[in-house]
Formats: C-alpha cells, structure tokens, sequence
C-alpha cells in the first residue's frame, strides 16, 4: 500500500513539473517575432525593394572609382 501511495505521489510531482515548465513559450515568442517581420516585408516591399537598389546603385558606382 505504501509503494502505491508513493508512486501516486511521484506521477503527481511530475504532472505538476510538466505543467509549470516554461520552455514552450521562447518557441511561441520566436514565431510571433517571425509573423511580424514578415507582415512588416510584405507591407513595406516597395519601399525596401527601393532601398536596397539605391544602395547597391551607389555602392556600384563608388567601387568603380577605387
């Protein structure tokens, strides 16, 4: 009887260190942050389409003069 209550005890300490463990939040968090700079692109491609030919134009054009 003892070795029954002992074993009941330890399944519950390890259903409630399951429970509290809060590793599965850094994954839910690094998938936020991914859907948001994604919705950023998405929104402002133009603009940053615009951006980085501006400066590979001048990065271009200034390499030639060394």
């Amino acid at each position: 009887m003892v070795k029954i209550l002992w074993k009941i005890k330890e399944t519950g300490l390890r259903i409630k260190e399951t429970l509290e463990d809060k590793q599965g939040i850094g994954v839910v968090e690094v998938i936020l942050i991914l859907v948001v700079l994604i919705g950023l692109v998405i929104i402002f491609k133009s603009q940053l389409t615009s951006l980085v030919n501006t400066i590979f134009e001048k990065i271009t054009s200034e390499s030639a003069g060394i």
